[in-house]
């Protein structure tokens, strides 16, 4: 007698929604290298604007404010006219405002074109993530998300090495030209991805709820209690993400007499790499993990440690060596935990209002974290680049609390 050979899991799932995942995934790789290239040409942008650390971190927070709007009405959007839809209009207008930034040569044209790459960015995920969540069978949406979300580490290594290239030989205007190649991806969407057989069933229906009523479904029982304390908590968590790694590459190569470890552009590059291997990891370990464990365990985990880690590495900026070896472990619990936006939230909220409620619980807490590289701009220029950064545990702490707060959803296809 033979045993039956179990069919492992990655083959069990099937082809559409490995599509559907990477297309959200590649989509969520090259957000994450166009906004990141203004992380690693802030320190040349800063220089040749005459600007402070404090004006230089509210340029990245206007970027983070209209990816709010963004990811608000792109949620609205996607539930009206389809997910994969507005995943390509999206990529397209980061895509194309990034290049565009290049052309700025007066911090007014800085902060048109990054407030238009922010729209942009804000959709992405959005429309992204509901795609993988509608897409997945339940047993392996934690891993799905997890996977989607290790896009943004490789993409961060993308800015890292190509900032690391073109900053040094040809200065900051030609990094921000390469961010429009992006949108070239847009066409292998097009001709791959279908729209999730979940949302066309209900389609119509949906289409036939005015805009304006079915957005205020969310702020009514029994969907308000878990909106509120859905954007409480992504608030928390981003305002520790941004505040922390929009600053990293700067206190890297600043100057250790302005509170930053002195490496210099390329050799920080060198330090951000371990840091991102940590981080895709962490995305990847946090979806597996969370699917065996469950996701409200595992979060509590990561953030905490996120919390004890974050201080740390921020009052080390004169040994390079321990910055080196608690890099990989900063990005592994610092971006790890993102992975349950994607599952938790999509089974929070019905299908009728997924993407309008994970749009604007995800993005509203982006509104209120865009305050965060302006604050932490703000208090580097008093005390220092490291001792700013050590602060953003504080709101590790707090998404932790918050996470207790959530309703318990057991893990179930969606409806």
């Amino acid at each position: 007698m033979t045993m039956e050979r179990k069919t492992p899991w990655w083959r069990s799932v099937g082809r559409e929604p490995w599509k559907a995942l990477v297309a959200a995934q590649v989509g969520w790789m090259l957000d994450a290298m166009d906004v990141m290239l203004y992380a690693f040409a802030l320190t040349e942008i800063q220089r040749e604007f005459a600007l402070s650390s404090g004006a230089a971190g509210g340029l990245a927070s206007v970027t983070l404010l209209a990816g709010a709007f963004g990811g608000v009405g792109f949620g609205i959007l996607a539930d009206r006219f389809g997910r994969a839809k507005m995943l390509m209009v999206s990529i397209l207008l980061y895509s194309v405002f990034t290049g565009l930034t290049a052309t700025a040569h007066s911090v007014a044209e800085l902060l048109v074109w990054r407030s238009l790459v922010g729209i942009g960015l804000g959709g992405e995920w959005t429309a992204g993530s509901v795609l993988v969540a509608e897409s997945w069978p339940a047993e392996h949406r934690g891993k799905a998300i997890g996977f989607m979300q290790s896009g943004w580490a490789v993409g961060y290594l993308l800015a890292a090495g190509l900032a690391a290239l073109v900053i040094p030989r040809f200065g900051w205007r030609p990094l921000f030209a390469i961010g429009i190649v992006p949108a070239l991806f847009v066409w292998w969407v097009r001709r791959n991805v279908p729209e999730p057989e979940l949302w066309l069933k209900r389609a119509a229906k949906i289409r036939s709820v005015g805009v304006a009523a079915g957005a205020a479904a969310i702020f009514r029982r029994p969907l308000a209690a878990r909106t509120w304390i859905a954007t409480s908590l992504a608030a928390c968590l981003l305002f520790a993400y941004w505040g922390l790694f929009t600053w990293v590459p700067t206190y890297l190569s600043s100057p250790v007499e302005h509170g930053g470890a002195g490496l210099g552009i390329v050799k920080s590059a060198g330090w951000i790499l371990p840091m991102q291997i940590g981080a895709f990891f962490g995305y990847i370990a946090f979806g597996l993990l969370a699917d065996r464990f469950g996701r409200r365990r595992v979060f509590t985990f990561f953030v905490l440690a996120a919390a004890v880690i974050a201080p740390v590495y921020g009052l080390a900026a004169r040994n390079e060596t321990a910055l080196l070896c608690l890099g990989p472990a900063l990005g592994f619990f610092g971006h790890g935990y993102f992975s349950v936006f994607g599952s938790l939230l999509a089974e929070l909220f019905p299908s009728s209002v997924r993407a309008t409620a994970q749009g604007f619980c995800y993005n509203a807490g982006r509104a209120t974290s865009a305050l965060a590289p302006f604050a932490i701009g703000v208090l580097a220029d008093r005390y220092g680049l490291g001792s700013a950064l050590a602060l953003t545990s504080l709101f590790y702490l707090a998404a932790a609390a918050l996470m207790i707060l959530l309703p318990r959803v057991e893990k179930e296809s969606l409806a």
